[in-house]
């Protein structure tokens, strides 16, 4: 298989919550480095309300907005988004990579992600109509990440 040069990319992630369980964390860590092969991989955590209101959401909605960084394609990671299988995934990250070199995907808590995060977000994707629970779902979108960019470079990783 052909390999191919691929674009810089800056990778970043804000998540609501903070991982507190060590295989979780190993587990993170193994994904931020195999991914910062593709590019810089910057991870925000930012404050969770405990309360399940509209006013614990638009307090993590503020924390998240404080994050994200300037000239970035954003993406909300949002229950009605698109879905992509891997190989649609991994193109939509090449294209965002030679469009913009920078991606921000913004992971919500169990609120949720605010509308005033949502109008920032150039993008909604979905990984399911299933709720995952969010620090369950960084993992996830970690290996999602890493293995578009192992696609665009031609590797066989995702077979």
């Amino acid at each position: 298989m052909e390999r191919k040069r691929l674009q810089i990319v800056e990778f970043y992630f804000i998540c609501v919550g903070k991982l507190k369980e060590d295989y979780l964390k190993k587990a993170s860590k193994d994904y931020e480095d195999r991914l910062s092969k593709f590019g810089k991989v910057n991870i925000f955590e930012v404050k969770n309300e405990k309360e399940d209101n509209k006013s614990a959401l638009l307090k993590e909605g503020e924390r998240i907005i404080q994050k994200i960084p300037k000239n970035c394609y954003n993406i909300a990671l949002e229950i009605n988004g698109n879905e992509y299988d891997s190989t649609q995934f991994a193109k939509r990250i090449d294209d965002i990579s030679v469009s913009f070199g920078r991606v921000c995907f913004i992971i919500g808590g169990s609120n949720g992600i605010s509308e005033d995060v949502l109008k920032l977000c150039d993008e909604k994707i979905s990984f399911s109509k299933m709720t995952f629970p969010h620090k369950l779902f960084r993992i996830m979108l970690l290996e999602q990440v890493y293995r578009g960019c192992m696609i665009n470079a031609g590797y066989r990783y995702h077979k």
